[in-house]
């Protein structure tokens, strides 16, 4: 059985004040612009778009499949964003344990990990701010891409709290974690031979350790 915590009074106020101004929110968009049942297939859309999962695995099976240097040190420094991403949400998830909100229907796509069922920071928020800032970071980028990669961002936090995964704090606490991330990583980016060095390391294509050149 989970001990059951005291929350601090001012907490606890802030706490419930977050869940009801997520609660009009959500019934605000939904009265404005709704129903939102019929944007639910976009809202779904936008949380399939920055699962950690997909993006995961999808990254380690293309950094082993495409031997283009250029490539492979994007998708290596991008892996390792994803990894760290993923270490800072659990500790923090399982050190606040924060209940998600009543409206969620807990259908969210490959939600099995333990911390998964709570609320505060939201993942998706940080992974989504996380990209959308690195990548601009560390390439020259056309404003209009740019763009895109911010809007993306943005649309998928708001859809966190709209699908009612998160309350609004959450969120924030999500985005701003997500812009550390980005620029910790950004920080410690990997040059091309050092990428380049942790994947034959993993293929097991040089017998001597491989130099990590940031």
């Amino acid at each position: 059985m989970e001990e059951k915590r005291v929350v601090p009074k001012p907490l606890k106020e802030i706490l419930q004040w977050d869940v009801s101004l997520t609660e009009k929110f959500v019934k605000f968009v939904d009265q404005k612009y709704g129903p939102l049942a019929k944007f639910k297939g976009r809202l779904k859309g936008l949380e399939y778009s920055c699962h950690g999962i997909p993006w995961l695995v999808g990254t380690a099976t293309f950094i082993f499949l495409i031997p283009d240097q250029f490539v492979r040190q994007l998708l290596v420094n991008i892996f390792l964003a994803l990894i760290l991403d993923i270490i800072v949400i659990a500790v923090v998830k399982a050190i606040t344990r924060r209940r998600r909100p009543l409206g969620n229907k807990g259908d969210e796509m490959f939600a099995t990990v333990l911390v998964d069922k709570y609320s505060f920071p939201s993942g998706h928020a940080t992974r989504a701010v996380m990209l959308s800032i690195l990548l601009p970071l560390q390439f020259d980028l056309i404003l209009p891409t740019s763009l895109v990669l911010i809007a993306w961002g943005g649309a998928v936090c708001v859809s966190r709290v709209l699908l009612q995964r998160h309350h609004i704090l959450d969120v924030v606490g999500g985005v701003i974690i997500g812009v550390l991330q980005a620029l910790f990583m950004s920080k410690f980016w990997l040059s091309p031979q050092s990428a380049q060095g942790l994947v034959n390391f993993f293929l097991d294509e040089t017998q001597s350790g491989a130099s990590f050149d940031v």
